[in-house]
């Protein structure tokens, strides 16, 4: 079953075709992650996905419905988007940017109430921002704002959650850390996800189902441990490399190929300085 799905899609910006007769079903409750070279397509298929690009032809279904027909807030309470670049407006605080997710929730015949409160409490705390409530969100460092960011997609309590490129700017550090919070997401609270990443790596860690991309088409799909070859790395990236078990999860792990030196012999056949007698190069004694 999946409830968000793209039927054969033409996708465009202006004049220029980035995607055609491109089909995708993201499968519910799973983990997925959209890979691929750059300006293949992928972040323009989440934003078709998430109903921010209307396809020229084909549709988007959300529930089987196309979203595109649907009222904005009845997809907002189903489907929350973290984009590539999240502006928080200037002096906003932690605690009301996140109360912000419960936007679409609210209505002439319901207002603010203790639910939203508990609410917004519960998802600052899930994602380790509950002490950085009064701050300026401006005031945060890149890692720091992203978990805000993602708290407010928590608040708005969505079964389905985009991210586009959600590791962009962040250290490895921070980047791990977001990651890990969007596994917690999947498996404790059984969401579905859809993630733009750059690095494979990460990708075949975290995915429980992954799309990989190429000139707008999609060239495979699966578990990373069915797809992740030499092979589909050769075609979709052109990176030569090994695939060996990563030593922490199991999960695939592409190794590159080594560079070769440009003398043509292997960086072991390089002559190395003979060790220096001991004493040479120091002043006599007296």
């Amino acid at each position: 079953m999946s409830r968000l799905t793209a039927e054969n899609v033409t996708l465009a910006y202006d004049q220029r075709v980035i995607a055609e007769n491109l089909s995708v079903a993201i499968p519910d409750h799973s983990f997925t992650v959209i890979v691929g070279p750059n300006a293949c397509g992928k972040s323009t298929l989440l934003r078709a996905l998430s109903r921010m690009l209307k396809p020229a032809k084909g549709s988007v279904l959300l529930d089987g419905a196309a979203i595109s027909s649907l009222p904005a807030k009845k997809v907002a309470r189903t489907l929350g988007l973290l984009p590539q670049s999240s502006i928080a407006p200037d002096g906003i605080t932690v605690s009301d940017l996140v109360a912000r997710g419960r936007y679409p929730h609210q209505g002439l015949l319901r207002q603010w109430s203790p639910e939203d409160e508990r609410i917004v409490e519960e998802s600052m705390a899930a994602t380790g921002v509950g002490e950085l409530a009064d701050r300026y969100v401006d005031e945060l460092s890149g890692g720091q704002r992203q978990r805000v960011w993602i708290a407010m997609a928590l608040a708005q309590q969505t079964p389905l959650f985009l991210l586009d490129e959600p590791t962009t700017y962040l250290d490895i550090q921070h980047q791990i850390e977001v990651l890990d919070l969007c596994a917690e997401l999947h498996e404790e609270q059984g969401r579905t996800l859809v993630a733009v990443l750059h690095d494979l790596n990460h990708a075949a860690r975290y995915a429980t189902h992954l799309i990989a991309m190429k000139d707008g088409a999609v060239i495979a799909e699966g578990a990373p441990a069915d797809i992740v070859t030499a092979e589909l790395v050769e075609q979709v990236f052109g990176l030569g490399c090994q695939i060996i078990d990563d030593p922490e999860t199991g999960t695939p792990l592409v190794v590159p190929a080594a560079r070769k030196p440009r003398n043509g012999g292997s960086r072991a056949d390089r002559p190395t300085a003979e060790k220096a007698p001991a004493g040479a190069g120091q002043a006599g004694g007296r």
